[in-house]
């Protein structure tokens, strides 16, 4: 791995373990112009659109922090294996939830290129919801009989 694939993950981790609403401008220095930045509900290109989704994602949420448990890298991407804890307050009364997840990210002239994250949609969000969650629920613990 190039020098330059791991001071691009370590500014990843730090910025990541140290987002919120008030230090949103550090992803810019993460990301590159043209981005593509996908997760199980969404698709941005470019880092306007990313920016601007972030800016409104942190202005709904209580709160959301991210732990970084290992990640794994070349010269070219890296994987980066994580927990989110954050708060909504139309889930759960504004409970703090945890989601696991896993970053795929590909990187151009020292920056992230593409960031793709993999996680549970249905955990996140769904569960969350009253009478949806316990439905959603009630169905996984049949599923794991």
């Amino acid at each position: 791995m190039s020098s330059s694939s791991h001071k691009i993950i370590a500014n990843f981790i730090e910025t990541y373990s140290q987002l919120s609403k008030d230090n949103l401008a550090e992803l810019e220095n993460l990301y590159h112009q043209d981005v593509v930045f996908e997760d199980p509900a969404h698709r941005m290109n470019g880092w306007p659109e990313l920016h601007s989704y972030f800016d409104n994602l942190y202005r709904t949420i209580n709160s959301c922090e991210f732990v970084v448990h290992s990640w794994l890298a070349d010269d070219s991407q890296a994987f980066v294996q994580w927990t989110m804890t954050f708060s909504h307050p139309d889930l759960e009364k504004g409970s703090l939830r945890h989601v696991e997840g896993c970053s795929r990210l590909e990187f151009k002239d020292e920056r992230v290129i593409y960031h793709r994250d993999y996680f549970d949609l249905g955990e996140m969000i769904y569960e969350g919801v009253p009478l949806l969650g316990k439905v959603i629920r009630h169905i996984k613990m049949r599923l794991g009989q």
